[in-house]
Order: structure tokens, then C-alpha cells, then sequence
């Protein structure tokens, strides 16, 4: 959802040794499909090692993390998800935590499946279908393989980076030309990437929840509710996610392609949070 928790440091990727990232992209250069939009990503890193990295974090923030305790909230929540893990086809091993930071407006997912609801995002969420929205989103980040296209991604731009610094050689001006350079990459690619993958996640979840019963026009009410909360913030073209407003048009325009999806679903009840 939003970027305002750090990864725990066994997620966090060395990105030295840029001789055997650049062999890496040019003898293991594939690609994933994302499901629903069909969209062709980078995967330089085996999903088999992603998963391992996701699975770790995940135990690592279990540990470092309050956790909730409210047994009936925390059924609800695996209830929903596997619901909609179960519409994407995917089969991962899927887990679904509540952590207590009421103060945390937010959701996420690692790689594998391993899925982080914050319980600051519930009164934003405020209904099951609202649930099923952020973990529809979060679900689709998963299958859409987001986590392991970053990555690829990530390594790619070092490597051009780097390559750059042994092309300047010695030259007075290779300090400020390689700072604009990281400035360059990180405006011009990773951060749009991230940005593309959040639109990406939307419309793919929108399906996601659909298929599973939950009614999609809530998608829309929560980000119109998410817009509400905004207050200034980080220009859109500096954001990593696209403001909330942006995405409320964005599920508009895809709601009509999934109500055939929601009209022939076992219909959900979406009982108000408490």
C-alpha cells in the first residue's frame, strides 16, 4: 500500500559487485507474465530465492512486531484472504497477520505470499468488502510477481551506474555526473516502477475481490476514503504510490469490466469493522 515501513535487513539486497549483476543479466535475462493485465516483467532473481527472503522477513517482523490479539478480527482477516487467494488461482502458502500499530495506516505483502495488515488501516477499510480491497491488492502483488521485477529492475540500474563510473574514469566531473546520474535513475525509473506496479495491484485486485464476492465499487469508496485522509504529501511525479484520487477514477473505469465477475460470485456479506 504505503512505503513508510523499512524492510527487516535479511530483505534488504547487497547491491555491490556490479561485474556479477551485469553476468547475471546477461545470462539468466527472463521474464514473468502478470495475471488479469498480462503485463511481461523482469525476474533476474529466482522466485525461489525471493520466497526465501520473503518468508525470513515475514518471521522477522512477526518477532519485532506487536502483534493483534483480537482472535475474532484476526479470523475475519485470514478468513477474507484466503477467499481472495483462493479467487486468483494461485497456489503459495499464503499467511495473513494482524499487527497492532493503530497508528500505522497501511498494508503489505513479501514475496510467497506473506501478507502484514496494520490494524491503523481499519477504519479506513471500515467494512469486510473494504477488506477485501487492501488484501485483494495485496494479493495481486504477489501473483503479479512485483517484489522479483523490482528487484530485477533495482539490479539493472546499479549496473548501468556502475558501468558509467568506469566510463569517467578519472575525469573531476565524475562525482557530481554519477550523483546525477542516481538522481536520474531513481526519478526517471525505479519510482514510476513502483508506481506502475501499485495501478497494476489496484486493477488486478479489483478481479481478485470480485471473483470472491466482495462488492467492487467498495474499492472505490476506500480510496475515496484514502483521498480524504491525504493532506499535501510528496508530489506525484516524487511518490512512490499514485495519489488517491488518481486511483478512485483508475477502479472506476475498470468496474464495469468486473461485474460479470461479482454477478456470477457467491455474494459476501460486508459487515462494518468495529
Amino acid at each position: 500500500m504505503k512505503d513508510n515501513k523499512r524492510a527487516p535487513a535479511s530483505f534488504q539486497f547487497s547491491f555491490g559487485r556490479a561485474a556479477a549483476v551485469g553476468a547475471i543479466a546477461a545470462c539468466a535475462w527472463q521474464c514473468t507474465t502478470s495475471p488479469v493485465t498480462e503485463r511481461r516483467g523482469l525476474a533476474l532473481v529466482p522466485a525461489s530465492q525471493m520466497n526465501e527472503m520473503g518468508t525470513q522477513a515475514y518471521a522477522e517482523m512477526k518477532q519485532q512486531t506487536p502483534l493483534n490479539s483480537d482472535a475474532e478480527l484476526n479470523e475475519r482477516i485470514v478468513r477474507i484472504g484466503k477467499r481472495i487467494a483462493e479467487a486468483s488461482g494461485v497456489s503459495y502458502q499464503w499467511e495473513f497477520t494482524v499487527f497492532k500499530e493503530d497508528d500505522t495506516v497501511n498494508a503489505f505483502c513479501l514475496p510467497g505470499g506473506k501478507i502484514g495488515v496494520y490494524t491503523g488501516i481499519l477504519p479506513v477499510a471500515k467494512n469486510d468488502a473494504g477488506l477485501a480491497a487492501i488484501l485483494g491488492h495485496e494479493v495481486a502483488h504477489a501473483t503479479a510477481h512485483h517484489s522479483q521485477d523490482r528487484m530485477s529492475q533495482a539490479l539493472l540500474t546499479q549496473v548501468g551506474v556502475a558501468a558509467a563510473g568506469l566510463s569517467l574514469g578519472d575525469s573531476r566531473y565524475k562525482g557530481p555526473l554519477l550523483a546525477a546520474l542516481g538522481v536520474g535513475a531513481q526519478v526517471g525509473i525505479l519510482l514510476p516502477f513502483s508506481r506502475k506496479h501499485e495501478t497494476e495491484a489496484d486493477i488486478i485486485g479489483l478481479t481478485y475481490m470480485a471473483k470472491a464476492g466482495y462488492d467492487p465499487q467498495e474499492a472505490v469508496e476506500l480510496w475515496k476514503r484514502m483521498a480524504a485522509q491525504e493532506k499535501g504529501g510528496t508530489p506525484g511525479f516524487l511518490a512512490t504510490h499514485p495519489v488517491s484520487a488518481d486511483r478512485v477514477v483508475n477502479l472506476q473505469n475498470h468496474l464495469r469490466d468486473v461485474q460479470p465477475l461479482y454477478a456470477a460470485s457467491t455474494r459476501q456479506p460486508s459487515s462494518v469493522l468495529r
